[in-house]
């Protein structure tokens, strides 16, 4: 980078040329904001100053869950951690991403702003990684082949998950849970080894979800949070123009994500259900029931009585020191202390309905 900001005496420096890693292909995130950010609007803010390189994880030979220790070495300078991912390896990642925590995107917004200072810490002192930004991907709902009138309902089903504590919630449903990647999810929904799948009210529609399966339920079981970020040592590396310029461009780049979070959470429904106001994806025909104060009593209880104490357990009781800090205060759900007699396991939440 030195070499190249030097050039020759009295030359212009050529273009700054970053190599970035963004999200997963083929979804709105990558294609109609990653990507036109880091090709287009970068050269144009900065004056034709920086340019980049960007290809999304999955379609790059890299695991997800490998992408904060390749930011660490300097492999990936520059990339995005989908921390339901990175978060079964360092579980004190996924806290904000956990299961029944956030069902609104206010919520959500509430959650991230609390967090965001200790998850910032942990990154840069445990994987030398500097937080840039975080997204936020559409609702993560169920998609059902079969109807699912409340959340209770789902004993006995096979539903594809996308981390533990969505397993966790669903687990204390009654249900089966299954670890599938997202793209193979319409795949096992049109063989029949699934019965229901987690995933993002319009990214679902644009596998073809709404043609596999026949009911949504619309409280959102988690949001699929990310964080773009840099190897501080690439970071430190850039001048401080560059560095104000990349500030300054991915704020606004976060601001509008969030924004078509939102949007897309309720495209997602009007697609999949075939109205008229259906904007981004294809018409469906499938139904939804409006959200019922009792499965609102039950997204509390399985917060409480489930997804918060496994996760304690993977975690361990430094992060029962960090919820009860930066989110208890939030969701009005405080954890006792662990005392000899428990063991070191998660005690019941206290505060929980």
């Amino acid at each position: 980078m030195a070499a190249l900001l030097a050039g020759p005496s009295g030359a212009q420096a050529p273009p700054l040329r970053l190599q970035v890693v963004g999200s997963l292909a083929d979804v709105r995130l990558y294609e109609q904001y990653e990507r036109p950010f880091w090709r287009e609007e970068l050269p144009r803010i900065s004056d034709g100053k920086l340019q980049a390189d960007i290809v999304p994880f999955d379609s790059s030979g890299i695991r997800g869950q490998d992408m904060l220790h390749l930011m660490r070495l300097g492999v990936t300078p520059f990339g995005t951690a989908l921390l339901s991912l990175v978060g079964s390896d360092e579980p004190e990642l996924a806290a904000p991403n956990l299961a029944m925590l956030a069902p609104e995107l206010s919520t959500l917004r509430r959650v991230v702003q609390v967090y965001r200072p200790h998850l910032t810490a942990v990154l840069k002192q445990q994987y030398g990684v500097e937080v840039l930004a975080i997204y936020a991907y559409p609702a993560q709902i169920l998609f059902c082949t079969q109807p699912l009138p409340r959340l209770e309902d789902m004993r006995g089903r096979r539903v594809r998950v996308s981390n533990p504590s969505q397993a966790d919630a669903m687990e204390a449903l009654g249900a089966i849970a299954v670890q599938i990647p997202f793209a193979k999810q319409a795949a096992e929904l049109r063989e029949g080894r699934i019965d229901c799948t987690i995933t993002g009210s319009l990214s679902g529609n644009q596998l073809g979800l709404h043609r596999l399966t026949q009911q949504m339920h619309p409280m959102a079981i988690s949001w699929g949070l990310s964080v773009f970020g840099a190897n501080v040592h690439a970071w430190e590396a850039l001048p401080a123009e560059a560095q104000q310029v990349l500030r300054r461009g991915l704020a606004r780049l976060e601001l509008a994500v969030w924004a078509a979070a939102g949007q897309d959470t309720e495209d997602g429904f009007l697609c999949n259900a075939g109205r008229p106001s259906c904007q981004s994806g294809t018409p469906g025909s499938m139904r939804w029931d409006a959200i019922s104060p009792q499965d609102e009593a039950v997204r509390r209880r399985l917060l409480a009585e489930a997804v918060i104490p496994g996760w304690i357990a993977r975690c361990g009781e430094g992060c029962r020191q960090a919820w009860n800090t930066y989110l208890a205060p939030l969701v009005r759900i405080f954890l006792p202390e662990a005392g000899p007699a428990s063991g070191g396991q998660a005690q019941r939440p206290m505060g929980a309905p």
